[in-house]
């Protein structure tokens, strides 16, 4: 055992290794020649403690994964338990205890009708899952015609070539469009682009107007609409009225089209129901699950969908229907312990109502930075805040991207022990449900004097 890899290592020298060796995600590394990188050693809570010390409270719960806090002890005890169990087998033609509970339990919670689940091991997967099981459910029911999808503008679905062909954030998407599909784009519902005097269920009436559009002219060879339920986080934590998805739910039974529900990051609590589709009322036939699905210890998703789907594929072998997808993680024991741990504790603690009591207090602090002369939005949904900085507030006129503005409020939230990783100009909060109405000041005027300094 190389006992150096468990010393306490000096935060400048376990810096330096990194850079010699790794590549990070979504980072230009030149970038680490001015920005020094942040060796995290542990985490308590809703804070990391870094390799020298310093504490970081994780305002974005490590890119949306974290519910409970870094090292929450139930999960943690479910994974110890297990770890002298079973890491991992195959899971075809074998299952194990954790798997079946934990589809059990996805069952139980998710809408009426989704009876069905499909593991995967992460959110891009998850959503490769959905696109595929819906292009084959058609073309089982003798449909072949169907092979395309339609998303929203301002989408993001994971960056696998088909997610991200179903996405629009050209950040992500144009270096790469030569390999990809070519979805319909319905007009986004996004209450920030609306017309002036527009409420945003005015905006969302409007827009399914677009949609029905689009799918007379499309639906005979569309396999199904994908959108992100209520809030389009990549995408600029763009948010809408939940009246788009009653809607829209209603346009794809009309067209006969799938309505495939993107909830990996707005599932599990984040937008104050513990499914964002439950404000609409409506059952998607296809839910993508991942992130909080763990509590933010282990990389796990699952595709839950409805038993019409799944009969679309059961049949004798000499049929040639099966779905054929795999992972070699598929089910992985390990993972859903984490999962079936972090869903014991929304049955064991009152999580939905504490993060109504929390996300009221964080809209109560962060209510005043409406009137900054250059803050055009200042915008919630539950657990999920965001404020958008503009050049000009009059005109919305945004900053050029080349300033990269949000990349000094992150800069300054370190100095000061907050992890702040604005969107471009998009500065948003999406902490783990432990933080406390404390730690929200801090972290808000953490953030407020970092725009202060942004925008100087």
């Amino acid at each position: 055992m190389n006992d150096a890899l468990f010393a306490a290592p000096r935060p400048d020298a376990l810096a330096a290794r990194d850079l010699s060796v790794l590549w990070h995600p979504c980072t230009q590394m030149h970038d680490h020649e001015t920005l020094p990188m942040v060796p995290v050693l542990r985490g308590e809570g809703a804070w990391l403690v870094g390799a020298d010390g310093k504490r970081y409270l994780d305002a974005v719960s490590s890119w949306w994964t974290n519910l409970f806090g870094h090292a929450e002890p139930r999960i943690g005890a479910a994974l110890k338990d297990q770890l002298d169990r079973l890491e991992h087998v195959i899971f075809a033609g074998f299952t194990h205890p954790p798997a079946v509970e934990l589809a059990e339990e996805l069952v139980r919670i998710t809408p009426p009708g989704l009876e069905r689940v499909f593991l995967a091991d992460n959110g891009s997967a998850a959503i490769e899952v959905a696109l595929k099981m819906s292009f084959h459910y058609w073309l089982n029911r003798g449909h072949g015609e169907k092979t395309r999808f339609i998303a929203l503008t301002g989408s993001y679905h994971g960056e696998t070539l088909g997610a991200l062909s179903v996405s629009d954030v050209a950040l992500y998407r144009t270096t790469y469009a030569p390999l990809l599909l070519t979805p319909e784009l319905a007009p986004s519902p996004d209450t920030y682009e609306g017309e002036p005097g527009e409420t945003p269920r005015e905006v969302a009436t409007r827009r399914l107007g677009d949609m029905r559009a689009l799918l007379e002219r499309h639906a005979h060879e569309t396999c199904a609409v994908i959108v992100e339920p209520l809030v389009q986080c990549a995408g600029g934590m763009r948010m809408y009225d939940a009246s788009y998805l009653t809607g829209l739910r209603a346009l794809c039974d009309e067209f006969h089209v799938h309505f495939i529900a993107d909830e990996i990051a707005v599932g599990f609590g984040r937008t104050g129901t513990l499914f964002a589709c439950e404000q609409a009322d409506v059952s998607p036939d296809f839910m993508c699950l991942s992130k909080g699905l763990t509590g933010g210890f282990l990389p796990l998703s699952a595709v839950v969908t409805t038993d019409d789907v799944y009969q679309a594929f059961y049949a004798e072998y000499a049929a040639g229907k099966a779905f054929l997808h795999s992972h070699s993680y598929t089910g992985n024991p390990l993972a859903c312990r984490a999962a079936t741990a972090t869903l014991q504790i929304f049955r064991d603690d009152p999580v939905l109502e504490r993060n109504r009591e929390l996300a009221a207090h964080l809209a109560r602090r962060i209510a005043p930075l409406a009137d900054h002369p250059h803050v055009g939005d200042v915008r919630q949904t539950g657990m999920i805040a965001a404020v958008e900085l503009v050049a000009d507030k009059a005109t919305r006129a945004p900053f050029p991207a080349t300033d990269r503005r949000g990349l000094r409020v992150y800069r300054h939230g370190l100095a000061h022990g907050a992890l702040l990783r604005p969107l471009g100009n998009i500065v948003y909060f999406m902490p783990p449900y432990v933080i406390t109405p404390q730690e929200i000041d801090f972290m808000v005027d953490t953030a407020i004097a970092g725009i202060e300094t942004a925008v100087a």
